[in-house]
């Protein structure tokens, strides 16, 4: 297929986004059980500022995608069978979430509900962000089913694409606040930094899950049944028109296979080793903040890469017929 960088942007983007959102709802909780100081609510306040700027840049990125985004409210009326439609209502609604998670820390607004059967004894804003964590996760699911509700792309066909969605999300997220609580001299510094290597080596399994499942995969279409000739031995010999159309450009890379190789190895080592390395440093040299700054940098642009990949790999059955180009 043809890696789209508006929707490479607008995945990683909005994951990191949902990362970071659920890092500061776990902060809150996890200081509440602890019997930690209570950060401050210009904490939570600007960290979910920072969420939905990252919502906010993947939103626009999506618009590059649309032939005509003035049509793009359509999108949404498919709700009932298509999960881009479900992806387009639950992404507003959790960036409303977020909005107003931020909104009640930034005015000091927390008073406290009584425990009911529906819902669990605590402020206010822990029961705006248990709603954010459920629109979160919904968000993360219908993403990645999008791509792996296609079974003629046996690529994405597994369970395993919305899981290292959900996982690349969290991690990139977790990086990311490892940062921002940096810069805001948080105790929760080594919390955020130990589960962003936590969630980063779960990505790892699961995505090496997927590529050696992908490297293992037969596919159900070839020559002999894109043609209807049953012979050991079929060749193409040419493309079949003189010049490019929209098969192939939009069903196929364009890239030499030494490319798309070495994209592969860029995201491996960018992606994991190096931020768990870079993270696990910044754990015994907390004051070193171009430690935490790299490892999130590095690790969201091994993310676009591995986003390119993901798209580059899936093998669309049209293109036995474009084999030759």
């Amino acid at each position: 297929m043809h890696p789209p960088f508006s929707v490479i942007f607008l995945t990683t983007l909005i994951g990191a986004g949902q990362g970071l959102f659920l890092a500061l709802f776990a902060a809150q909780c996890y200081t509440r059980l602890e019997n930690i100081p209570q950060q401050t609510g210009a904490f939570y306040a600007y960290g979910s500022i920072l969420a939905l700027t990252l919502l906010t840049g993947g939103l626009i990125a999506s618009f590059f995608h649309l032939g005509h985004p003035e049509r793009a409210w359509r999108s949404a009326t498919q709700w009932r069978t298509s999960w881009l439609s479900r992806e387009v209502i639950v992404l507003p609604l959790f960036m409303l979430m977020v909005f107003i998670y931020g909104t009640l820390h930034f005015f000091g607004i927390n008073p406290p509900i009584h425990a009911t059967v529906a819902i669990p004894k605590g402020g206010l804003t822990i029961i705006v962000g248990v709603i954010g964590i459920i629109t979160c996760f919904a968000l993360f699911i219908c993403t990645g089913m999008i791509y792996a509700c296609l079974k003629f792309l046996q690529e994405w066909h597994t369970p395993l694409t919305p899981i290292n969605y959900t996982l690349f999300g969290i991690a990139s997220g977790f990086s990311l606040a490892a940062v921002y609580t940096h810069v805001q001299q948080s105790p929760l510094l080594g919390f955020m930094t130990l589960w962003a290597i936590i969630f980063t080596v779960f990505a790892f399994f699961t995505r090496g899950a997927s590529l050696i499942r992908n490297y293992r995969l037969k596919h159900k279409s070839n020559l002999t049944t894109a043609i209807g000739v049953r012979h050991n031995q079929i060749q193409q010999k040419a493309q079949g028109a003189m010049g490019g159309s929209f098969n192939t450009r939009e069903f196929f890379h364009g890239k030499t296979a030494m490319f798309f190789k070495s994209v592969k190895w860029i995201f491996l080592v960018l992606v994991f080793p190096v931020p768990i390395a870079l993270l696990s440093l910044g754990l015994t040299n907390q004051h070193m903040l171009i430690l935490f700054v790299l490892a999130f940098v590095l690790q969201y642009l091994g993310l676009i890469a591995e986003r390119w990949f993901f798209f580059a790999q899936a093998k669309h059955p049209q293109n036995l017929y474009y084999q030759t180009i």
